[in-house]
């Protein structure tokens, strides 16, 4: 019998399943706030960009720090750096939901991302230790890029859901009981991991590559929200810079970061940029269009949750059944399917209205979901299986900080542009809709405007990311090879 098959044990599984509880609130604490942010923005009145901040300073911070904790991971035990980041993400929940100021909830959600960035690089390489058939672990990670979809799907959903009977901080306090239950159970059925790689975490890349895309963020938030200063321009002249600095760095280190020869393979390059952009145009469209059910269609909080529901339960069901895809039609095809339904569903966004859109949103959603649980799912299987085991930590790292840049980015560039174009023409009464919407005195006429001004913007953002996905969807199909990565072999000749 096979000896490797035979360890794949009930605790092996119950194992699994422990990891994943963290794997889930880290996923869904990137987008549960997409609902609650009237809620908050009634409560806490921050300005536009506090706003924008509260949403993605926490997969900023993830995305920024993920690369490093997975090479601190493969080098001093990744058990032990997921019980230090399950801590900290816990304690940072608790401050976000009683945070009294937008300020206090930056700095908390910071303090999330920085736990959550020990969480999901150290999981997915702890799962492949767990499973040591291929076959077992196949399907385990397939279970972890699901769970990973999952969670940013639900989040609105648990969100409004939440929000439909207690306060705002609730998205947040339900992370304590998963963490605390993580914290007890983890010791007992996982067991610590070292890859034994030589070399230190250089501090110097670490740096550069946080104070680069922060530099970089702060000056396209500050164009969005005020428009050209000298200080936003300089931000973006120094963000760029560190950040050419940090991929040149690399190139001279023994133990880099970042292995830019891994971007040598065309499948895996492409795949990085499908997880960058997938959370791009995701992160802006789920954002805007839960504004747009609640103060542009005056939906209540729990009726916009339920709308989302086909949206999230299609983006499940395909990062489930990405692998048996993968295998009919190939890893090539599968992204070329990504991108042309991510950009459809984008692009049928357009015919949201002031006075209507329900349908359609449910249609684009789900049509857009498609696209995101194969990105979600695809990616993951590339990055882990490209790569020596020693490395599995910090590939599945550089997998994952795509997706969370990704989405970081979604808010900083397409939610910027969203605004821009709502402070060019709107009412000029605020910097955002619910703001306009709660101006003393506002006119009926103004309102209007605010609204119209709203679903503009969010036109022109679902157009450009459509028109970014099927870009990819071609460029897909011109660049990477018919026998790229696990493509599906040809059918034999009758």
């Amino acid at each position: 019998m096979d000896t490797n098959r035979e360890r794949t044990t009930a605790r092996t599984w119950f194992g699994l399943l422990v990891v994943l509880g963290p794997v889930l609130l880290v996923a869904m604490d990137a987008s549960v706030l997409y609902l609650a942010m009237p809620r908050v923005i009634a409560d806490l009145e921050p300005g536009a960009d506090q706003a924008l901040w509260i949403l993605d300073s926490y997969s900023f911070v993830v995305g920024s720090l993920l690369i490093a904790f997975g090479n601190l991971g493969d080098r001093y035990g990744r058990l032990r750096l997921l019980m230090i980041g399950a801590a900290v993400f816990g304690v940072g929940s608790v401050g976000a939901a009683l945070s009294p100021a937008p300020e206090a909830l930056i700095g908390f959600r910071v303090l999330m991302g920085l736990g959550g960035a020990t969480l999901l690089p150290s999981s997915l390489a702890v799962i492949g230790e767990l499973f040591t058939d291929p076959r077992r672990r196949a399907q385990a990670i397939g279970v972890f890029a699901a769970t990973f979809a999952a969670g940013f799907a639900i989040g609105p959903v648990v969100g409004g859901m939440l929000l439909s009977r207690f306060e705002w901080g609730s998205v947040f306090l339900i992370n304590a009981p998963v963490v605390v239950a993580f914290l007890l159970l983890a010791p007992q059925v996982l067991r610590e991991v070292r890859a034994g790689r030589p070399g230190r975490v250089d501090a110097a890349s670490v740096a550069l590559s946080a104070g680069g895309l922060l530099s970089a963020v702060y000056s396209v938030k500050g164009l969005a929200a005020h428009g050209f200063s000298t200080a936003v321009v300089a931000a973006g002249i120094v963000g760029a810079a560190l950040l050419v600095w940090f991929v040149r760095r690399q190139r001279t280190l023994d133990h880099p970061l970042v292995d830019l020869d891994l971007f040598r393979d065309r499948v895996f390059t492409l795949a990085i940029i499908t997880s960058v952009s997938t959370l791009v145009v995701w992160a802006a469209s789920i954002y805007l269009t839960g504004v747009y059910l609640q103060s542009v269609l005056g939906l209540p909080v729990l009726t916009a949750a339920l709308f989302a529901l086909p949206g999230a339960a299609v983006l499940t069901l395909s990062s489930v059944g990405t692998p048996l895809l993968v295998r009919r039609i190939g890893a090539r095809s599968a992204l070329v399917l990504a991108h042309a339904s991510m950009g459809t569903g984008l692009l049928l966004l357009l015919t949201l209205a002031v006075d209507g859109g329900l349908v359609p949103y449910v249609a684009a959603t789900m049509t857009a979901g498609v696209g995101y649980g194969i990105s979600f799912s695809l990616v993951a299987d590339i990055a882990v299986s490209a790569v020596p085991k020693e490395r599995a930590g910090a590939a599945a790292a550089m997998a994952e900080t795509g997706n969370e840049i990704g989405h970081a980015l979604g808010i900083a560039l397409l939610g910027s542009l969203a605004a821009f174009v709502f402070r060019l023409l709107g009412p000029n009464t605020a910097g955002t809709l619910d703001e306009a919407l709660r101006t003393p005195g506002l006119t009926a006429a103004a309102a209007d405007q605010a609204r119209e001004a709203f679903v503009t913007g969010l036109h022109v953002t679902v157009a450009v990311g459509g028109l970014l996905a099927l870009g990819l969807a071609v460029l897909a199909v011109r660049r990477l090879p018919r026998e790229a990565v696990g493509e599906a072999p040809e059918p034999a000749s009758r």
